[in-house]
């Protein structure tokens, strides 16, 4: 199984729940991840979905970027 490296992550936590941006690497390829999860009654986290899109394709970023403003 391959082994991911997080290169930088930020998180936004909304009530129980949170969601999660990070900047991955597994061999030489990076990705972006975006994930949705919660915590535990221990305090843990706990992923349910994420999707993660290549790190260099600017094109699909400006998208997501113009697309989440204008929601």
């Amino acid at each position: 199984m391959p082994e991911y490296t997080t290169i930088k992550s930020d998180e936004y936590k909304y009530g129980n729940n949170f969601i999660e941006v990070a900047r991955k690497k597994v061999e030489e390829a990076e990705f972006i991840s975006l994930s949705k999860g919660y915590y535990t009654r221990a305090g843990t986290k706990k992923y349910k979905n994420g999707v993660g899109f290549p790190a260099d394709d600017k094109a699909l970023k400006d998208f997501l970027i113009k697309n989440l403003q204008e929601i």
